[in-house]
C-alpha cells in the first residue's frame, strides 16, 4: 500500500433489503490509522455500511476495497477486520484469557504466541490479572473491554465498532471514551465507529460522515461539521442548533445584513448570498437577558421562557419569539435562572451565525430525533 492510499475505500456503494434502498451511492476513503465515524438517526444506513465494509452483507452495487485490494466478494471471516458488536457477547463457559484467545485458536496460532498476544491485549484495555474470570464476575465495561481485547488480538487492518457503548451506563461510556481513544493512539489502528450519540462521536473523531436517509449528508472533521453544517439536517443533528428562516438584505465585504421577521441586524459573514436563507445558531451561542427593553441590545429580541432545565453548569432554555413564529433553543452558564412563562430578551453575537441557503417556500423542518438501536431488533432497524 502507498503512502497516499487509504486503508478502505467505498466506491459507489448503494444496498437494497427487497424493495426498499438502505444505501443510496456512497463512496468514502477512510485513511490508515483515522478514527472515522458513521453518525445519523436509527435507520439511516449506518449500520449496514458497516456489516459492508465487515463482509457479513454484500453490496447490491459497488465495491469494497481494503489496502487496495477488492474484497467485495470475501466473506467476513477472509477480511482483514473485526467487529466489536452493541452487546459484548462472550462465551459464558470460558474464562477471559480463552475469550481473547479463541480467534488465535481457530487460526492455529502456536500457544506461545496465543499467551504473548493475549497478555499484550489485555494490557492494552487494562484488563491485567482478569485471565481467570468469567463473564458473570465481569461488569458491563469489562465485558466490552473483554471484547476489544479479542477484535485487537488478531491485529485487525480495520477495527470496526457497532455502538459499543450505548448498552453501558453514563459514568461507564465516559470512561470507555477515553479509553478507546487511548487504544486508537497507541495501536494505530483504522477504526470505523458507528453510533447515533452525536456528543460521542464529536468526543471520539477524527472525522465524522453524517448519514441521512441512506445517503452521505456532510463528511468532515468535527469542529467542521458543528461550525460549518452542510445542510439543515446536519446543523439540527449536530448539537441541535436552531434554524431560523431570514431573508439576507444586503451582502458586503465580510458582513450582511439580515431581515428577521421585523428585525434587521448586521452580522459577520464572509460571501453571503442575497435572498431567503437559514440562520444557524448554536444554543450556546444564544444569550438570554431579562425582560426586553430592561437590559437588552438594540439588536435584542423579545421573547418568553416556554420551557427551562437546570443542567449543572448552567440551564437549557426554550423560548418563544413571538415576532419570528418561532423557537430559540437557548444555554447559558450560571445557577441563577429565568422561570417558565417569563418575558426575556434574546440576542447572540454577530460573529456567531452560519448560513444556508433556503427557498422562499421552505419551512423549518422538524429536529431529527437519534431513536436508541439497542431497544429495537436489528433486522428491524436495517441499519
Amino acid at each position: 500500500m502507498s503512502p497516499a492510499e487509504p486503508r478502505v475505500r467505498l466506491e459507489g456503494i448503494s444496498h437494497r433489503f427487497g424493495s426498499d434502498w438502505a444505501l443510496r451511492d456512497i463512496s468514502l476513503d477512510i485513511a490508515p490509522s483515522e478514527l472515522l465515524t458513521l453518525l445519523g438517526p436509527s435507520g439511516c444506513g449506518k449500520t449496514t455500511l458497516l456489516r459492508i465494509v465487515a463482509g457479513f452483507e454484500r453490496p447490491t452495487e459497488g465495491r469494497v476495497l481494503i489496502d487496495g485490494e477488492d474484497v467485495t466478494s470475501l466473506p467476513a471471516n477472509r477480511r482483514p477486520t473485526n467487529l466489536v458488536f452493541q452487546r459484548p457477547t462472550l462465551f459464558p463457559h470460558l474464562d477471559v484469557f480463552a475469550n481473547v484467545a479463541f480467534g488465535l485458536q481457530v487460526a492455529r496460532v502456536g500457544r506461545g504466541e496465543q499467551r504473548e498476544r493475549v497478555t499484550e491485549a489485555l494490557a492494552l484495555v487494562r484488563l491485567e490479572g482478569f485471565e481467570k474470570r468469567r463473564s458473570h464476575e465481569l461488569s458491563g465495561g469489562q465485558m466490552q473491554r473483554v471484547a476489544l481485547a479479542r477484535a485487537l488480538v488478531n491485529r485487525p487492518a480495520v477495527l470496526l465498532l457497532d455502538e459499543p457503548l450505548s448498552a453501558l451506563d453514563l459514568k461507564i461510556r465516559l470512561e470507555m471514551e477515553v479509553e478507546l481513544r487511548r487504544v486508537h493512539r497507541e495501536t494505530g489502528a483504522t477504526f470505523v465507529y458507528v453510533t447515533h450519540d452525536q456528543r460521542e462521536a464529536m468526543a471520539l473523531s477524527d472525522r465524522l460522515v453524517v448519514m441521512d436517509h441512506g445517503r452521505v449528508d456532510q463528511v468532515g472533521t468535527p469542529t467542521e461539521v458543528y461550525r460549518c453544517p452542510a445542510s439543515v439536517f446536519a446543523a439540527q443533528f449536530v448539537g441541535n442548533a436552531n434554524v431560523l428562516p431570514v431573508e439576507v438584505v444586503e451582502s458586503g465585504q465580510g458582513d450582511a445584513l439580515l431581515r428577521l421577521g421585523g428585525h434587521t441586524r448586521r452580522i459577520h459573514y464572509q460571501d453571503a448570498a442575497t435572498g431567503p436563507a437559514w440562520l444557524v445558531l448554536r444554543p450556546e451561542a444564544v444569550r438570554v437577558s431579562g425582560a426586553f427593553g430592561a437590559n437588552g441590545t438594540s439588536d435584542s429580541m423579545p421573547g418568553v421562557v416556554r420551557d427551562a432545565a437546570y443542567r449543572g453548569t448552567g440551564f437549557s432554555y426554550r423560548i418563544e419569539l413571538s415576532e419570528l413564529d418561532a423557537h430559540v433553543k437557548a444555554e447559558t452558564r450560571g445557577t441563577v435562572g429565568h422561570e417558565v412563562d417569563q418575558p426575556v430578551s434574546v440576542d447572540w453575537d454577530s460573529d456567531a451565525c452560519w448560513l444556508l441557503p433556503r427557498k422562499e417556500t421552505e419551512m423549518v423542518p422538524p429536529a431529527p430525533t437519534a431513536i436508541e438501536e439497542a431497544e429495537r431488533p436489528k433486522e428491524e432497524t436495517k441499519g
